[in-house]
């Protein structure tokens, strides 16, 4: 077997000079060759690694080969072993079970490993920072399985079947279910861990085998869970009652809430529940009303947009509309913009559906059609308020444009939303909607559309080479940016291995100009009026996105899956 020091040499990742240092501190200390390396700093982990795999003909293991694993195979090695020395079972295969480790050649830990596993132990090599984010990651998952597993042990559901009615539901046994602990441990569980994992809405779904739990992180569903199928009925009526909804009711629809509070935060929770084929389903949305931390320095603006966003917000009268789809964050904007004109001299008053954040000195209205508490009553009702500048949460119809307009016409500042796909369509939407060319091109002050784009793991980050054809669907010339700097993530244990962690937004800042509320009058269309928002400076989302990938923030993957190409 060649000896280390000399494979190094061959394969120049060490100097001669280098080796005979290291071989003469070895003759110090007695440790290995390999630990002196390390510890005197004159090879990195990986390499170190790479060359003992190649020495005792043993497979490397990177982080990528760690990201799946067999489940079942994990198991074997207690978790407390596991973090001790290291090592973490990934595969298994009659009787053999393959196992990574950060030294090989620790006889006793393999001596043992057999002997807790009764397996024959095949070893592999890793680096220890990869073994370690990767029993972080599965080891965390099977508590999580175990802890579902526990909490349902001994229960017996009642199982309903496709197309069952509700007289084929014992209501009373339901109701003894749903205040046993267990069932009450496990919803506990699942809306606990979405909090603590930066979720912001719950996918309660059944499956034809199981039921499924996945949190939207960060804009997109991650599965984390499953539980029986046969508990599916008591966990969805859990909820319900929680939401205080009728649990009998298994046909129709439910809309609920559910308030959550802790001594540091509280988190107002909206329950939708659906029948689907295969049962019912339930999403939870989850609002944190903890403080509002978000600034208009904050929200990912450039430069230049945040200028032009400063100057509208500061006007004294006209409507300011911020379009986009749901979960975009518009809300989020706008409460940043009162936050940031907020001042002594104003009333502000908001009516919202619901009242996501709550801000000081400033009079929120949550909507409540139950009680006659619409969108339009309220607003006729804040005009006898004295109100300077109002929120409105979302124009949804004839009736509220109407009123959004007169406070604008009569020297209030309007903020609102509306559904719309870009800033130009944001206009059609409008006219759709009722308003007259005449008011839509002379009332509105600014049109913004934004889209929430997932940010690049500082964790992981790496640079990389996008292909051409990404490239080419960004409208980027392969050519013209060959000496630009392009990254993405690797994946983590911080980023749950997906590369993203954490949003920013993408934004596309419509000036009403003098051009472009001709364009309004003059009845032009929708292409027309982009033409135009073009020509007076508007930078598209596809273009804002593009900035951002160029100055290191989000992947060109990203852009491409949340923006499309309008030229």
């Amino acid at each position: 077997m060649e000896k280390l020091g000399e494979l190094l040499l061959r394969e120049e990742k060490i100097s001669e000079e280098k080796l005979q240092r290291a071989l003469e501190k070895q003759k110090e200390n007695g440790k290995r060759l390999g630990e002196v390396l390390l510890a005197e700093g004159m090879i990195d982990e990986e390499s170190l690694a790479r060359a003992i795999s190649e020495q005792l003909n043993i497979p490397f293991i990177t982080a990528e080969d760690l990201i799946k694993i067999d489940k079942e195979a994990l198991e074997y090695i207690p978790e407390f072993f596991a973090r001790e020395y290291h090592c973490l079972a990934f595969a298994r295969d009659e009787g053999q079970l393959y196992v990574v480790m950060v030294d090989p050649e620790d006889i006793i830990v393999i001596d043992n490993l057999q002997k807790i596993t009764s397996q024959h132990i095949v070893v592999n090599i890793g680096v220890q920072k990869v073994i370690d984010e990767a029993l972080e990651r599965h080891y965390k998952e099977h508590r999580a399985t175990g802890e579902v597993t526990e909490a349902l042990s001994g229960l017996d559901f009642v199982v309903s079947t496709e197309g069952a009615e509700l007289d084929d539901i014992d209501i009373n046994q339901l109701k003894k279910e749903l205040d046993d602990a267990p069932i009450v441990k496990l919803v506990n569980l699942i809306i606990s861990d979405a909090i603590k994992g930066r979720a912001t809405d719950i996918h309660i779904e059944p499956l034809f085998d199981a039921l499924l739990v996945r949190y939207r992180i960060d804009g997109a569903l991650q599965e984390v869970m499953t539980a029986p199928i046969k508990s599916a009925t008591a966990i969805i009526s859990r909820i319900k009652v929680m939401s205080n909804l009728n649990i009998a009711e298994r046909r129709l629809p439910q809309d609920g809430r559910i308030s959550i509070k802790s001594p540091d935060r509280e988190v107002d929770v909206r329950v939708s529940i659906i029948p689907t084929v295969k049962g019912e389903k339930a999403v939870l949305r989850l609002l944190d009303k903890k403080g509002f931390e978000f600034t208009l320095g904050n929200l990912g603006f450039d430069s230049d947009m945040l200028e032009i966003f400063r100057k509208w917000i500061l006007m004294p009268y006209g409507m300011v509309i911020v379009s986009g789809p749901t979960g975009c964050g518009k809300s989020t904007t706008l409460h940043a913009a009162l936050k940031e004109i907020q001042n002594e001299e104003d009333n502000i008053v908001t009516v919202e559906d619901p009242v996501e954040y709550q801000l000081d000195k400033i009079n929120q209205v949550a909507v409540a059609d139950s009680i006659g508490l619409t969108f339009g009553s309220s607003l006729r009702a804040i005009l006898r308020q004295d109100p300077d500048k109002v929120l409105i949460g979302e124009i949804r119809d004839k009736e509220t444009s109407d009123i959004a307009i007169k406070f604008a016409l009569t020297g209030h500042l309007v903020f609102t939303t509306l559904h719309a796909n870009d800033a130009p369509s944001t206009i059609t939407r409008l006219l759709d909607i009722g308003v007259p060319r005449y008011l839509a091109g002379s009332v509105t002050n600014l049109v913004m559309a934004q889209r929430l784009v997932r940010t690049i793991c500082d964790g992981c980050k790496e640079e990389y080479i996008p292909t051409p054809e990404i490239l080419r669907g960004l409208n980027m010339d392969p050519d013209k940016y060959r000496d630009s700097t392009f990254y993405r993530g690797k994946g983590c244990v911080r980023c749950r291995n997906t590369g993203f962690f954490g949003r920013t937004a993408l934004f596309e800042l419509l000036e009403m100009k003098l051009p472009v509320r001709k364009v309004i009058f003059d009845g032009g269309n929708e292409d027309d009026l982009r033409i135009t928002a073009k020509e007076t400076g508007m930078v598209s989302l596809r273009e804002a996105g593009i900035r951002k990938i160029l100055n290191g923030t989000v992947s060109a993957d990203e852009v491409v899956k949340k923006t499309i190409d309008e030229d």
